[in-house]
């Protein structure tokens, strides 16, 4: 079961893992981070099926930060090169977009990105907030 959304910013990305990080009873397999110009993709894939209850009170939370997405096919290709075990640094390379993060939800791995970022810009663009 896997579940791709578009967020506006680093503030409700970093809800999602602070979620998915305290909800203990999803089967969460892994959760991927790519920045976007205008945004952040998530990708949050879990390892069997959601009941009904989990799986609508998830869709509601994820609704609620960002909307569902369909990616283009670069983004479709790189998420599929880091689920079949290509390291984020090759897919980074390939497919020409930011691999935030890949694995376990990390907060720390997002806040390092926008520091990083914000540092090499000298301003905070508002998806960075």
């Amino acid at each position: 079961m896997e579940y791709l959304y578009f967020l506006a910013n680093t503030s409700l990305c970093l809800r999602v893992v602070e979620y998915l990080n305290t909800a203990h009873q999803l089967p969460l397999q892994f959760m991927t981070v790519i920045h976007q110009i205008d945004g952040w993709v998530v990708k949050i894939k879990m390892s069997h099926y959601l009941t009904p209850q989990q799986h609508g009170d998830f869709r509601a939370f994820m609704n609620e930060l960002g909307i569902p997405y369909d990616p283009d096919i670069r983004v479709r290709m790189a998420l599929w090169g880091l689920e079949t075990g290509q390291s984020p640094l090759s897919v980074m390379r390939r497919y020409q977009v930011a691999v935030v993060s890949h694995g376990r939800p990390n907060q720390d791995e997002i806040e390092a990105f926008r520091t990083q970022f914000v540092k090499g810009l000298g301003y905070c663009p508002e998806t960075l907030g």
